[in-house]
């Protein structure tokens, strides 16, 4: 059985149970066998986690900041054996996904995370002369639970992501929950994290995983006193439950939930190159089986010749593309629920749809309903998490806009015009729609990728997160999730943190009287 590691050390855990990490090329278990920790587990990191956190909390930045960076390097000098074992555990090909992208990815953003903490400029602080006031970010002053996802082993994983960086960062003790389709890879970043930490002698404390958990002890987790706040990512009704959980306990909780990612072509774009967005659309639905938050799961099209083309060609790709990879039988099983809803809902399946051996894989599927429908069947919105796309074509530009009007909050929203112009006074109305439906409006780009940059929005109103007014990814901003605001009032120069001192001695640039300046 593989310890967990609570309090600073490894150790065996308080277990009411075990798993397997499975292997989905295979179809089969692997040998190593992780435990489900019992409350005492839980309990035990949250009482050692809440010790660490004042002192967490006192830490010089420069030296979370060299924590952050020596885990990076720490992270691509195990190259070879993260990416190995990531690949068994999740399907996920080496290269390039795993290899070339995903873990160079997680190395960025750890050191994207410590820039930021170098700089401070996460803090914002903020100084009112005449009033005497002054205000600035700083350490939540508590655990943060991060439960990581099943799609990223290595960028978002639990104790690597951005939501692990983002909470260490901002000087704050973490507990990670790892997803069971990758423990293995799950354990091995927290060895690198865990040695780390005490290299840089930061509390021991301040990295704890464990591996997996009854329902009822992870909403008794997120829910405790001690705990400072939540990260979620995964399931919308997983993610909800502890929300409820978090919420009746006042504890805040950030989560990224489920998204259908929208796409709009409008009548000029289609004209002019709708064969080349068909082409677009594939890559990007079946990029990976189709298993990124921002997968695009609904096409919206005018009718017509030109759309009658583009499902044609979409169509005759989607046929003939190889079943992916899905990452384990829960997503398969999720998938197969997701697609016969929508049928029951209206959509008419016009290619792929099954599962299929060796392995745990999965046909591209492409489906289709009219846009009257796609309004007044909010089932039609449900998340399809695979290799799967709804088409939904409306008869005019008014139309299109109903669509828009009655989506539900997204991660992404894309909007395709044509190039000469002639769509320009139908996107401006569409955008308008747009803007407050999606965290990040694209233009003439499907939303698969998300660049690890300090301007990225990776959020976006519910129910893709909990909360329209931060970002999973993109430093600073991520960072100020697990931040309280501390303010001082009529406090005496030398009190203050160096932050808000009037010489400034750190020279960091700050809002003075309503200017910034350093």
């Amino acid at each position: 059985m593989e310890p967990v590691l609570i309090g600073g050390a490894w150790r065996a855990a308080a277990g009411v149970g075990a798993f397997h990490a499975f292997d989905p090329a295979a179809d089969r278990a692997l040998p190593d066998e992780f435990p489900v920790s019992a409350w005492p587990d839980l309990d035990a990191a949250l009482a050692a986690a809440a010790a660490a956190a004042p002192a967490l909390a006192a830490t010089e930045p420069e030296t979370i900041a060299r924590c952050l960076e020596d885990y990076a390097r720490r992270i691509e000098e195990d190259r070879g054996a993260l990416v190995a074992l990531a690949a068994q555990e999740t399907g996920l090909p080496a290269e390039p996904r795993l290899n070339s992208v995903e873990l160079p990815r997680a190395a960025n953003q750890l050191r994207a995370a410590a820039t930021a903490v170098r700089e401070r400029s996460w803090l914002l602080p903020t100084i009112d002369t005449k009033a005497g006031i002054r205000s600035c970010h700083g350490p939540l002053g508590a655990p943060i639970a991060v439960f990581g996802p099943n799609n990223f082993p290595l960028a978002f994983n639990a104790v690597a992501g951005s939501d692990f960086a983002s909470a260490l960062g901002a000087r704050n003790p973490v507990i990670a929950k790892a997803h069971p389709s990758h423990p293995g890879t799950s354990r091995r970043l927290a060895r690198h994290a865990h040695d780390a930490v005490l290299a840089a002698g930061l509390p021991p404390a301040s990295v704890q995983l464990f591996y997996q958990c009854s329902h009822e002890d992870g909403l008794r987790l997120v829910s405790d006193p001690r705990l400072g706040a939540l990260a979620f990512t995964g399931s919308r009704a997983g993610g909800l439950a502890l929300k409820a959980a978090a919420d009746a306990a006042g504890k805040p909780s950030y989560l990224e939930l489920s998204s259908i990612n929208p796409v709009f072509v409008m009548p000029g774009a289609l004209a002019e190159r709708g064969l080349e967005i068909a082409g677009e659309l594939h890559a990007s639905c079946t990029l990976g089986a189709g298993q990124f938050c921002t997968s695009p799961g609904v096409v919206v099209l005018p009718a017509g010749t030109d759309a009658d083309a583009f499902v044609a060609a979409a169509r005759e790709k989607f046929a003939a593309h190889a079943p992916g990879l899905l990452l384990n039988a829960g997503v398969r099983e999720h998938l197969e629920q997701s697609l016969a809803a929508l049928e029951r809902a209206g959509a008419e399946r016009l290619v792929g749809g099954t599962a299929v051996a060796p392995g745990i894989r999965f046909e591209a599927t492409l489906l289709r309903a009219d846009a009257e429908r796609f309004v007044a069947e909010p089932g039609l919105q449900r998340e399809a998490f695979g290799p799967a796309t709804l088409l939904v074509l409306a008869r005019d530009a008014e139309a299109m806009r109903h669509v828009a009007t009655a989506l539900e909050g997204n991660l992404t929203a894309t909007i395709y015009s044509a190039r000469d112009g002639r769509d320009d006074a139908a996107y401006a109305a569409l955008a308008a729609i747009l803007r407050g439906k999606a965290g990040r409006l694209l233009n003439d780009k499907m939303p698969t990728g998300v660049a690890v940059s300090a301007a990225m929005v990776h959020g976006g109103p519910y129910p893709a997160t909990g909360h329209p007014g931060f970002t999973a990814v993109g430093m600073p901003a991520a960072i100020r999730r697990f931040a309280a605001l501390h303010g001082y009032d009529a406090v005496r120069d030398a009190r203050l943190p160096q932050e808000l001192q009037d010489a400034n001695p750190l020279r960091i640039v700050r809002c003075v009287d309503g200017a910034w300046t350093v």
